[in-house]
């Protein structure tokens, strides 16, 4: 079952999908109450547009159910639940990825051939994904086939056998995975990454987990998170195209109604993850690019300076050779990267979890430019701190706002959106109100903001390949509170 990504430029996060590895960049809602955008409760309000509703109903066991109803033919339907990986300890982690797999593999009503051809037969498709703190699970149908496919995540997430005979052959298809992760230096990259910034915590841990927990986990272990952690006030049942509401209640209610609502004993807590500032180097002179990773601590989804940081994300932004006019792109980095020749590309990454984050940048060079470009870098970042200009403000602002919009064509990414936000915040926010939080962002914000989470701070560092050029930790951090030209 082919996986349908979404890519998202602005925002970093990592997610393993069925049959394919990627990359998802999460967006990112806001918290009320902050101060500083209080003006925009009068600007939202003075905006009315002509969007279908975003409809939320709580069950008596905690689920959430939410859709929005756009009349199309089609719809998406899935399962955000919170748990991922950061839930795990050292010695099962691996466990909420392994259990995605295992969901597919046969139910007690449904073979793995019964359901694979009951999709094809629909029509539909189904599919799952793994990041650090959400496990999803969703299908994309006709509207006619809603009940159909609530049925089958139901079953899917409530009635897998687990067999072992599935789950050994599950180990070497995992396994593989991981070799084809391997292979993929960007995903390389950012595991050392967290590893080093998140070092000894749960978030430095990869989401496929060590060889030797893959080749030990067992029926026992995925019962066991399974029971933990999948209870109805950590799951949100999210729609979006052509659903009604009051029916995706109602099948709700029959399907997971019967959910847990509490676990036995003591609900798990949010483990604490504290950031390093730290490096990991892994030099190899015969691989031809290297490719490196620099980012700061930064926040949370909830965190008053999210947005902020955002705008500042959008404004580094992202260049690869294969653009076109790079000498005349609105980023300033781009610019002196393309005359200079400095890099193959680079992409400015803001990735959020609940309560910490990381903001930065990953950048694929020729060995002889690595020093030149990260030089450039650090002065760009200082640059946010100290000058940069409202005209560039506005310019990051109006393509972050293009940018969530074009994101959401299409019942897969609005379910998406509707399903991470509810996790996140207990609600969707509205687009006028996300446009109106950025739209009080000024130049003293970008500056006050980034100065509070850049200058003269720690940053990680991750970097693999032929690196001899890559300056000392200490000359980059001496870097990051000033650099003369």
């Amino acid at each position: 079952m082919a996986a349908s990504m979404l890519r998202i430029p602005s925002w970093a996060g990592k997610v393993f999908s069925r049959n394919v590895i990627n990359r998802r960049l999460q967006k990112q809602p806001f918290k009320l109450g902050s101060s500083r955008f209080r003006a925009t409760h009068v600007a939202e309000a003075q905006v009315s547009v002509n969007v279908p509703e975003t409809k939320v109903t709580t069950l008596r066991n905690g689920l959430r159910v939410a859709s929005e109803d756009s009349g199309l033919s089609t719809c998406t339907v899935g399962l955000w639940i919170d748990a991922g990986s950061r839930y795990e300890n050292q010695l099962n982690n691996g466990t909420a990825h392994f259990l995605e797999h295992m969901a597919f593999k046969g139910t007690k009503k449904r073979s793995q051939l019964d359901l694979e051809l009951e999709i094809e037969n629909m029509g539909a498709h189904l599919n799952a994904y793994t990041s650090r703190e959400q496990t999803v699970y969703y299908a994309k149908s006709f509207s006619k086939d809603l009940p159909r496919a609530v049925e089958i995540l139901a079953d899917i997430t409530q009635n897998s056998t687990l067999g072992e005979a599935e789950i050994e052959r599950e180990r070497g298809v995992i396994l593989r995975e991981m070799q084809e992760v391997e292979t993929n230096l960007q995903e390389v990259v950012f595991d050392y990454l967290h590893a080093t910034a998140y070092h000894s915590t749960a978030l430095g841990r990869t989401i496929l987990g060590p060889t030797e927990n893959i080749k030990s986990i067992n029926r026992n272990d995925l019962v066991e998170y399974i029971t933990t952690h999948y209870k109805g006030p950590r799951i949100v049942l999210a729609a979006a195209g052509g659903v009604s509401h009051n029916e995706l209640l109602d099948l709700a209610k029959y399907h997971f109604g019967n959910l847990p609502s509490t676990c036995e004993g003591e609900t798990p807590a949010l483990p604490s993850c504290r950031f390093t500032g730290s490096e990991i180097r892994v030099r190899d002179d015969k691989m031809p690019l290297a490719h490196i990773a620099i980012a700061v601590e930064a926040v949370g989804w909830s965190h008053p300076d999210t947005f902020p940081l955002m705008v500042a994300n959008t404004l580094i932004g992202n260049w690869d050779r294969s653009f076109g006019g790079g000498v005349n792109l609105s980023s300033k980095l781009a610019q002196i990267t393309c005359h200079g020749n400095l890099c193959h590309s680079f992409q400015s990454f803001n990735t959020c979890y609940t309560d910490t984050g990381l903001w930065g940048l990953y950048m694929v060079c020729e060995p002889n430019t690595v020093e030149d470009m990260m030089h450039f870098v650090q002065k760009e970042w200082i640059r946010l701190c100290t000058n940069i200009s409202e005209s560039e403000v506005a310019r990051a602002k109006n393509l972050l706002k293009t940018n969530m919009l074009l994101q959401l064509d299409g019942s897969t990414p609005i379910c998406e959106d509707i399903g991470r936000q509810m996790l996140c915040y207990n609600r969707r926010i509205p687009l006028p109100e996300l446009e109106a939080r950025i739209e009080v962002i000024d130049a003293k914000t970008i500056r006050d903001v980034c100065t509070k989470y850049i200058y003269d701070k720690s940053p990680a560092i991750a970097a693999v390949g032929p690196i001899e050029q890559l300056p000392h930790y200490r000359r980059i951090r001496s870097g990051m509170y000033w650099l003369r030209s």
